[in-house]
């Protein structure tokens, strides 16, 4: 007698910088674990070899600015190795992918804040891997000046974070300008991106998390 294979969730987490996406990936990893799942956590950019070394490119401080059309399409050839090395392969295996940033970041940075538009994103999304698309996205928002001052905070206290703050260094408005791209991404898409207040606390933004995924994982429950 066959059995169903296990159902696979592709989950994505968005925001400005600072405001505890990855301290939330992790609450979120663990509630699945203990539901039954199995989970891959990852990041973009940076899911893979390569994605390492597009990292480096794209977030270390520079002198220079990087032209808006040269990350764009770093970020895309990230995205298109991590789809299909790393993301597409756990799927198949029926496993939960929760991943730190997707297309939405890119449409929210380069796309809005760096002025190329949603379209020129999207032209370059439309064929596969990269017209993969997640089940559900998690936009933590706060206001930009109290995110901005989080991450920097963050990177006095972390080497390898201050090794990767050329977005940090960016002045308040463009940050503004990214979140006010996120949140027109939300308005256009409010199924499947879900906003939350990441200024509620640690706690309670894991909660409003887990609710916010009661659809799609009817076994999740609060916890640590």
């Amino acid at each position: 007698m066959s059995t169903e294979p296990p159902r696979s969730r592709f989950i994505t987490f968005e925001g400005i910088e600072g405001t505890g996406k990855s301290t939330q990936i992790e609450r979120l990893a663990r509630a699945l674990e203990r539901a039954g799942q199995s989970v891959l956590v990852t990041r973009e950019p940076g899911g893979t070899a390569l994605g390492r070394r597009l990292r480096a490119l794209l977030l270390e401080p520079t002198e220079r600015p990087m032209h808006p059309w040269v990350e764009l399409l770093l970020y895309t050839a990230d995205r298109a190795q991590h789809l299909s090395e790393v993301v597409l392969p756990a799927r198949e295996r029926g496993v939960v992918v929760l991943c730190d940033r997707y297309v939405d970041a890119t449409l929210a940075y380069q796309g809005h804040a760096r002025g190329l538009g949603f379209e020129a994103v999207l032209a370059l999304h439309r064929s596969p891997p990269l017209d993969t698309r997640p089940e559900r996205t998690l936009l933590l928002d706060m206001d930009a000046a109290t995110s901005l001052s989080r991450a920097r905070r963050r990177n006095t206290s972390s080497p390898e974070s201050a090794g990767e703050g050329r977005f940090e260094a960016e002045e308040l408005d463009f940050h503004e300008r990214v979140r006010e791209g996120y949140l027109e991404l939300a308005r256009r898409d409010p199924h499947r991106i879900v906003r939350i207040d990441a200024s509620a606390g640690v706690a309670q933004v894991g909660r409003d998390v887990i609710d916010a995924l009661r659809d799609l994982f009817p076994a999740l429950e609060h916890g640590s």
